[in-house]
């Protein structure tokens, strides 16, 4: 059965130190990253930012990788860089053992923003975790 986490910062708190580290580096980049107001909150028992009260962006910690979900379609340059990370549907996995490409992860939270704010946008959904 899975932990239930009553926080973000329990969730992140629950791993060992090198998955932690990364975890936290994603967090602060993705909230950096995020539009004014964005909030945060486990969903899916995985940390989530919120905008307007929905899930905009999930990051998770694995024993070999983090991942982040979903992917938004992007530009042709974000679809290129996020090619070698892409891993099932709507993720990306980011290998604990190379650096991780945060400029990457804050352009994916800004794509999803933007395709939020466009008429008739998504709402997100985690892909598959894992």
């Amino acid at each position: 059965m899975a932990e239930h986490f009553a926080s973000v910062d329990a969730y992140v708190a629950s791993f060992p130190p090198e998955v932690r580290e990364v975890l936290e580096e994603i967090r602060r980049t993705v909230r950096e990253a995020a539009p004014e107001g964005a909030g945060e909150r486990i969903s899916y028992g995985i940390a989530a930012v919120t905008l307007g009260g929905r899930d905009l962006v999930y990051f998770a910690g694995w024993k070999r990788h983090v991942s982040v979900y979903p992917v938004p379609e992007g530009d042709t340059a974000f679809r290129r860089d996020a090619g070698p990370y892409r891993s099932g549907r709507g993720t990306l996995r980011f290998p604990l053992d190379r650096p991780v490409p945060y400029g990457l992860v804050a352009r994916l939270v800004r794509h999803l923003a933007a395709e939020r704010s466009a008429p008739g946008g998504p709402g997100g959904e985690p892909g598959t975790a894992g």
